[in-house]
């Protein structure tokens, strides 16, 4: 680990390497210059220390200077450079003051409610700017003087082509994961929003890698930045991961392979990583009938509808999630016991990536994999230049593992017993279920199932509450992180946000009907209009459809005979 000071000339976006720095690196957030209204927040976090990359970036960025940071996800960049930004944004500056962007919304949802629990003892307020959802409340926030903007480069540049987002007072821009924002193609949307800023404001990159074209945007907008350099991704994994590979067979089909090792594995929560849509589609559908609740993510699927899933996983509906690499950046799910691959990714190094989002901070994690003979390359590469050392398992048998789950459930219910769970009504319907024949172990099954999703959200339930949480609070979390204080927008069936009128008005068919989510909004549920007013209407009377034409053809005749007067 090594920090250093590079001077960049602005024709010239080359990057000069790192030298070890002489100072040491501060371990007390007390040593880091923040003022005490940030330091407050920090503590009532519970961030005992700060990590590495917040020891080095922190005091770095108060004192102005150019950020251009390299470290692996999972380390705490989110604080790493919105701590500064905090901290150098005035209270109640009424403009914006900084803008943060990042690749995905899923990210940037996230780096906002971080940010609204560090802010939370300044005057500062937050608006996230993301597409998928309509564009009237964001508008609304940036007008009434939203201070800390964080967003995604396409929506972020709507908003300052409609005049709703200028940036001529900014203090600070921030790139969260910077290289995937150049290779998903938004090179020409960061470099125009970054133009959009005083040149003598503050920049603050953070990126896994170094490609040419970020090489050539640092050259253009960082300024003698401070470099630091920590461990990557594609160095090495974590020591608290430990890596488990499954050879699957031929012998029956891939999607049941997986279930025999999940309930060989039990994991507390997982995500399940596949390289297409169509498996995380496949794989969803089918442990979803075996009674194993998951919902696949893939990148078309709309903003409402994520949200909506991650509902589910607060509650303890889900028990897991089925994600394309894409999909599944931004999606963060705390202490993360499992990362499945249902098959390895091309790209041995995005193995690595997947991997971290468990194993963090110290605790322990587990990293399962099933490989096929075609990708024996990619195993051999993980295992020769990443080191990584796979405990080999042979796949469960099917005869074990229904034994292993049957005798695991009946535990699961004779439990509920000691835990003084009235049954007493129910006995009557399990006599009838016993003279139901050959259909009585269906009718059993489908008990069963329900008492067991049911249990588990109840112990989630409680877990929640354990934890000082508000289970009935989840749908209010939810809107509060959107931003959007409950109001659902106007959402086009696309979900490309509503249709909008020249001057950037809310209107058209998207805006009266509220968000669809894929489907027809239905104005009896009470759906909102994109410009925040509700969607009930008085109802109309029974023939009212019907005598709009007449009232119609009746303007139009007095039109043509007031004109033909004037004439």
């Amino acid at each position: 680990m090594s920090t250093s000071t590079i001077d960049t000339d602005s024709a010239a976006p080359a990057v000069a390497e790192a030298t070890p720095a002489p100072e040491p690196v501060p371990a007390e957030w007390d040593d880091l210059g923040l003022d005490p209204e940030v330091l407050s927040a920090v503590k009532d976090r519970g961030y005992a220390h700060p990590t590495p990359v917040q020891a080095q970036s922190v005091p770095a960025a108060i004192e102005g200077r150019d950020l251009l940071v390299r470290a692996k996800t999972g380390t705490g960049k989110t604080a790493a450079f919105m701590l500064p930004i905090i901290q150098r944004i005035p209270a109640g500056y009424g403009k914006a003051g900084c803008i943060v962007l990042c690749p995905v919304r899923e990210l940037a949802l996230q780096i906002a409610e971080e940010t609204k629990l560090l802010a939370k003892d300044k005057n500062l307020r937050v608006v996230t700017l993301y597409g998928g959802v309509g564009i009237g409340p964001q508008a609304d926030a940036l007008n009434d003087g939203a201070e800390i903007v964080i967003g995604t480069p396409g929506r972020v540049m709507d908003h300052i082509k409609r005049g709703n987002l200028k940036l001529k007072d900014a203090i600070v821009s921030a790139l969260d994961e910077a290289d995937e924002m150049l290779s998903m193609g938004f090179f020409q949307e960061v470099t125009g929003i970054l133009e959009h800023c005083p040149r003598e404001s503050q920049t603050l990159l953070f990126s896994a890698t170094m490609e040419e074209r970020l090489k050539e945007l640092i050259g253009r907008f960082l300024k003698d930045p401070h470099e630091i350099y920590l461990s990557l991704d594609t160095d090495r994994v974590a020591d608290t991961i430990h890596h488990v590979l499954y050879e699957t067979t031929i012998e029956y089909p891939k999607p049941r392979q997986l279930l025999h090792i999940l309930d060989e594995e039990q994991p507390t929560s997982a995500l399940i990583f596949c390289n297409t849509k169509a498996d995380t589609e496949m794989v969803s559908r089918f442990l979803n009938k075996q009674g194993v609740a998951t919902e696949p993510i893939s990148s078309d699927l709309t903003q409402k509808a994520r949200e909506r899933v991650m509902k589910r996983i607060k509650r303890g509906e889900l028990d897991y999630l089925a994600a394309t690499d894409v999909a599944a950046r931004g999606i963060d799910i705390e202490d993360l016991s499992h990362v499945i691959h249902y098959s390895l990714p091309e790209d041995p190094a995005v193995y690595l990536h997947r991997t971290g989002r468990t194993g963090r901070a110290g605790k322990k994690g587990r990293a399962i994999a099933l490989m096929s003979a075609a990708e024996m390359t990619c195993r051999r590469v993980l295992e020769r230049e990443y080191e990584i050392e796979f405990e080999l398992r042979d796949l469960p048998s099917r005869e074990a593992v229904d034994e292993a789950r049957a005798n695991r459930l009946v535990e699961e219910l004779t439990g509920t017993l000691k835990e003084g769970l009235p049954f007493e009504a129910f006995l009557p319907l399990a006599k009838k279920l016993r003279e139901q024949g050959g259909s009585a172990d269906m009718l059993l099954a489908v008990a069963l199932r329900g008492f067991f999703r049911w249990h588990r959200m109840a112990k989630r339930r409680a877990e929640l509450e354990a934890g000082g949480e508000d289970p009935d609070a989840v749908d209010a979390l939810m809107a509060q992180r959107t931003g959007r204080g409950g109001r659902t927008g106007g959402g086009r069936r696309d979900g490309r946000g509503p249709r909008r009128d020249r001057d950037g008005r809310g209107g058209g068919r998207g805006g009266r009907d509220g968000g669809r989510d894929g489907g027809r909004g239905r104005r009896d549920r009470g759906d909102s209009r994109s410009d925040g007013r509700s969607d009930e209407r008085p109802p109309k009377a029974a023939d009212g459809g019907a005598d709009r034409p007449k009232r119609r053809r009746r303007r139009r005749n007095k039109s043509k005979s007031e004109g033909a007067g004037d004439n």
